[in-house]
């Protein structure tokens, strides 16, 4: 088997995993998906996320091109995020999640 150093870049799925391996990544995304959030604004929507594990995980989603940090010249200093051309790419996927989400819901509400 190849040496996985190797294949970022090289394979699509792990370089997928890899890129949304955050546990919060995906989430992340989905809110950035409806436009410009600010960090107080994308912390409310994630209600359990702590203010560490949030700027650790906008980060890593901002160093792999997938979110765009903007920060405003102004006293107190004003931050806000949204999704790159590669993030919004990602559109088409988390609506695909969502699809299977659903049907996964509803096997576990079939199966009671």
């Amino acid at each position: 088997m190849e040496n996985t150093k190797n294949l970022f870049g090289k394979c699509p799925y792990f370089t997928a995993q890899k890129v949304l391996a955050g546990k919060w990544s995906i989430l992340i995304v989905y809110h950035l998906n409806d436009g410009t959030l600010r960090y107080g604004e994308l912390q409310r929507r994630l209600c359990d996320i702590t203010q560490a594990t949030l700027t650790k995980q906008l980060r890593m989603l901002e160093d792999f091109g997938l979110v765009n940090r903007h920060v405003y010249s102004e006293i107190p200093p004003k931050v806000e995020y949204s999704l790159t051309e590669l993030g919004k790419a990602f559109n088409p996927v988390l609506e695909q999640l969502e699809i299977w989400g659903n049907k996964y819901i509803e096997s576990l509400e079939e199966s009671d």
